[in-house]
């Protein structure tokens, strides 16, 4: 059994060493908001923050993960209340969504390096593929997020994250508790 720490718990997963951490994430601990993207490092839709380093997830071994830190997006903020989530909806820089939690990864790895990075700091730290190309209001979006991070400015908060389920039942018909 391999033995790390995700999003501040401490799990066990009882697969092949040499599984990548990112099928343990998304396969055995639900953990969806990290992305299957290339599958090769390539596109960074898979970037998790190991003991607070940006790395792509399908890069790395569950053996290389063990006795590490993990934070996933889902562990980033549950209320996206993180400056780079807010940072990211209030400049718009969210089209189809699929890189986006890679891309908050790597900015928030970024921001804690350097909370103010310059335009082509966060070019080369953020090598994330979005078919989007929000790029223009990516770079707006970090930088923002560190004056936030610095409070220096203030964004109101982004909408919460999806629906509570009972909520969704009575909202929508098709939908019912079973005991109804």
């Amino acid at each position: 059994m391999t033995a790390l720490t995700v999003n501040e718990r401490p799990v066990r997963f009882d697969l092949d060493p040499q599984t990548p951490l990112l099928s343990a994430l998304r396969d055995a601990a639900n953990l969806t908001g990290t992305k299957y993207g290339c599958g090769v490092g390539d596109c960074g839709a898979c970037m998790v923050l190991v003991d607070g380093e940006a790395l792509r997830s399908c890069l790395i071994t569950l053996a290389e993960a063990e006795g590490r830190y993990v934070t996933t997006i889902e562990g980033l903020s549950r209320d996206r209340s993180h400056p780079v989530q807010q940072a990211l909806v209030a400049e718009q820089a969210i089209q189809c969504g699929f890189c986006t939690p890679g891309i908050a990864i790597a900015a928030a790895s970024l921001l804690a390096r350097n909370p103010a990075p310059s335009e082509d700091e966060i070019k080369a730290a953020i090598p994330n593929l979005c078919r989007c190309g929000v790029y223009p209001r990516l770079v707006r979006a970090i930088q923002r997020a560190g004056r936030v991070a610095r409070r220096q400015e203030r964004i109101s908060a982004a909408p919460a994250p999806g629906i509570d389920p009972e909520d969704a039942a009575a909202a929508v018909p098709a939908m019912r508790h079973s005991g109804e």
